[in-house]
């Protein structure tokens, strides 16, 4: 006889992972109420789901800043999604901030780069998977475009284009 999956149990995924009722409930019927086999499949799911709109044209956004502590480095990310409506939300801009926390950190060179980089936050998850995991959620297709890092003594910016 399946597992009965609890109201409760979907509603701890869903505030683990932004899922939808409905995929929050498929992913913990699919891992047998597993809660880390859900959120894997429920990852799984939104990057396959942001790779079918990676070709959707992404004009809105934000400028998304990191300021570290001491005000010695700084990072500045444009991100871009489809609408403005997703520009204002919490899980956009969030990612955003994330972003420009990696490139304060990591000094990429270029986008390219960026996104083949461990997370700071978690060395198994690339800033590519991160992005995908948000565009899946959200459900638009999300473009790190360009960046710049400053920090005190540098001698010059990089502004690294998508190249």
């Amino acid at each position: 006889m399946p597992k009965v999956i609890s109201m409760d149990l979907i509603k701890q995924l869903r505030e683990k992972t932004s899922a939808g009722v409905m995929d929050a409930k498929k992913a913990l019927e699919e891992s047998k109420g597993d809660m880390a086999k859900a959120e894997a499949w429920i990852k799984a799911k939104g990057i396959m789901r942001a790779e079918k709109k990676a070709d959707r044209e992404a004009k809105q956004g934000v400028i998304a800043s990191y300021v570290h502590q001491g005000s010695q480095v700084v990072a500045l990310v444009e991100l871009n999604c489809e609408t403005d409506f997703v520009a204002r939300t919490d899980a956009f801009i969030n990612l955003g901030k994330e972003v420009a926390m990696q490139v304060a950190s990591m000094k990429p060179a270029t986008v390219a780069e960026l996104l083949e980089q461990p997370y700071i936050r978690d060395a198994k998850t690339t800033i590519k998977d991160l992005v995908k995991t948000v565009a899946g959620t959200v459900g638009e297709n999300v473009v790190v475009t360009r960046f710049v890092r400053m920090a005190v003594g540098e001698t010059a910016a990089q502004a690294p284009s998508k190249e």
